[in-house]
C-alpha cells in the first residue's frame, strides 16, 4: 500500500469514528430514560429520585465511569433492589442513554 493510500484509508477510518459519535442523540436517551426509568430515578440535572433509594442519574458518575455502564444497558441492567426490573436497549439506543448520561453529570 502507497504512503498516499495509507493515509487515505487512515483518514476514512477517523471519519466514520467522529461520524458514528455524532450520531448519539442525547435527547433521545433523555425520552428513553423518562419512559422507562423516572418513575424511580432523577434522571435530570436536578431534583430528587421518587424511590429513596434510586441513585439520581446526574450523580452516577461519581460511582462509574459513564462508559462503564454501555455494556450492562445493552445487556441488561439487574440490581440486587428488588423493585428494579431488569432493562435492556439496543445498541443505537445505549449511545444515546450514554451520550445524554454524560451530559447531566455533577462532578
Amino acid at each position: 500500500m502507497t504512503m498516499t493510500r495509507t493515509v487515505l484509508v487512515a483518514a476514512l477510518l477517523s471519519a466514520a469514528i467522529v461520524s458514528a459519535g455524532a450520531q448519539d442523540n442525547p435527547k433521545h436517551g433523555e425520552e428513553l430514560l423518562q419512559k422507562s426509568c423516572a418513575s424511580c430515578h432523577a434522571i435530570g440535572r436536578t431534583g430528587d429520585s421518587p424511590h429513596k433509594f434510586a441513585p439520581a442519574f446526574r450523580l452516577l458518575g461519581q460511582r462509574y465511569p459513564i462508559e462503564a455502564l454501555e455494556e450492562a444497558l445493552g445487556e441488561g441492567i439487574m440490581s440486587g433492589h428488588p423493585d428494579m426490573p431488569e432493562f435492556t436497549f439496543d445498541a443505537d439506543d445505549v449511545g444515546d442513554i450514554i451520550a445524554y448520561l454524560k451530559s447531566i453529570q455533577q462532578r
